[in-house]
């Protein structure tokens, strides 16, 4: 039974394989209907680009002889259409005027032979018309009409048909969904063999450390022996410490057990009934309590930071480096919201005099807080600001704040909208530091239309 449920549902390797192929299937699935979809549209993109510019010649080259009947001259150049069934055709139809009826293909290209275009009757009063007409040999055809009236005052209004076959889309877009489907079961069945690798690799250690648990229960070993990946040593050694700990305590816990029955029976059965009063408004007391417990650790231990840094500030911190590993921090962090995350070119030598830790507190927290309120666009940059001094500037194109708000946003736990994530304190922190520095911090109008903070800082 033990071991049906370790292969079973409960099994962490199946599970992680089980997610990972569910995601891959999906993905390359998406994909390949995504990029196929795209092929499609651009293949019939493409050909409707191509009949509107044979439409367009044919619409230059017809004239109306003195017989009233439609002359193209000169032919059009595609070679194509002097080809007999091609798939690529023209013709002109007369609509019929009150004087004369209509007549269906009184000039046509070579291409269609002996044959006629059968269009709808139905002529659109203005503007291009795309149709499927039935063509020669029975083949389904994508058509463009326009409706022409000569500058002849007696003749009759012209129907100009452009047409080709529908097979020119399906051969390339047949073509392209097998060389897709190929490329995409490859790439499918190697990031499967990757991730059963992955998974069956990375999980060994647990599969050891099992069978250690195993031998120790069974009372074979009194501890676990050997090392073990950085990521379970840890939990490995509190283990053998607890086991070593626990046949100590075991022979004591024997002696006192009896007399702590009876010594811990009342307060237990007072702890229990206080409970069974308990209603949920303590609950919401309690995350009450531990939110603004929470709050007053971060922004204590800011303080603490920020003291701590005031003797640090021989240090010199290049701008580039750490600007760059924000940003790219930034743009995974609001990939989903699609933000132009980007920074000026920097002066040449431009450096912070401080820690590094403290220059990338200090600009997270003003970039993070602009990639909150940014709709499209956030910008960071910097010049020298006179000597020894830094000025750095954090803007968005975000709807920006009121004149008489932009001094309280620095304040501790002020938010100026409830409803953004945040506590509040992560411009307070960076006044507190900049102003350990010598520096100071600043909001006001950004040129992109949102909020621009400019942050004064000792250069290096």
């Amino acid at each position: 039974m033990k071991a049906a449920r370790a292969g079973g549902t409960g099994s962490l390797r199946l599970r992680l394989l089980a997610g990972t192929l569910a995601w891959i299937v999906l993905s390359v699935a998406l994909a390949g209907w995504g990029l196929a979809s795209l092929f499609r549209q651009h293949i019939t993109q493409q050909l409707q680009s191509e009949l509107t510019l044979h439409l367009n010649q044919l619409t230059a080259a017809v004239n109306v002889g003195a017989d009233g009947r439609p002359v193209v001259a000169p032919p059009l150049s595609d070679p194509r259409l002097e080809q007999p069934l091609s798939g690529l055709y023209w013709q002109i139809d007369r609509l019929p005027d009150g004087l004369r009826p209509a007549a269906a293909g009184v000039a046509r290209s070579r291409s269609l032979w002996d044959q006629t275009l059968d269009a709808p009757t139905r002529v659109a009063a203005e503007g291009d018309q795309a149709q499927d007409i039935a063509g020669p040999e029975g083949r389904e055809l994508a058509a463009l009409t326009r409706v022409l009236k000569p500058a002849e005052e007696d003749a009759a209004p012209l129907r100009l048909i452009v047409a080709a076959d529908r097979q020119v889309l399906a051969e390339p877009i047949g073509r392209f969904n097998r060389m897709l489907a190929i490329a995409l079961g490859v790439l499918a069945a190697g990031l499967t063999l990757a991730a059963v690798v992955q998974v069956v690799v990375g999980l060994r250690p647990l599969a050891r450390l099992r069978r250690q648990l195993a031998a120790q229960n069974a009372g074979g070993s009194s501890r676990i022996e050997g090392r073990f990946p950085s990521e379970i040593q840890p939990l490995v050694d509190d283990f053998n410490k607890a086991l070593a700990m626990n046949a100590e305590i075991v022979q004591r816990a024997r002696t006192q057990a009896g007399n702590l029955a009876h010594a811990v029976k009342t307060p237990l059965t007072i702890l229990a009934n206080a409970a069974a009063r308990e209603d949920t408004a303590w609950a919401a007391l309690v995350q009450e309590q531990v939110g603004a417990a929470n709050r007053q650790i971060d922004h204590h231990l800011a303080r603490a930071r920020a003291a701590a840094s005031s003797g640090a500030a021989d240090g010199r911190t290049p701008l580039p480096e750490p600007v760059q590993g924000l940003l790219r921090v930034m743009r995974r962090l609001y990939a989903e919201r699609g933000l132009r995350i980007e920074a000026a070119d920097f002066p040449p030598g431009l450096a912070f005099r401080g820690e590094s830790q403290d220059l990338q507190e200090m600009l997270g927290n003003l970039l993070d807080n602009a990639c909150k309120w940014a709709e499209k666009q956030v910008r960071i940059s910097a010049t020298q600001a006179g000597p020894g001094r830094l000025l750095i500037h954090i803007e968005d194109d975000g709807p920006g704040i009121e004149d008489h708000e932009r001094e309280h946003i620095f304040l501790r736990g002020v938010r100026v909208d409830e409803q953004r994530p945040g506590s509040g304190l992560g411009l307070d922190i960076v006044r507190d530091l900049a102003g350990t520095y010598g520096g100071e911090v600043r909001a006001d109008r950004s040129e992109l239309g949102g909020l621009r903070v400019s942050l004064w800082l000792p250069a290096a």
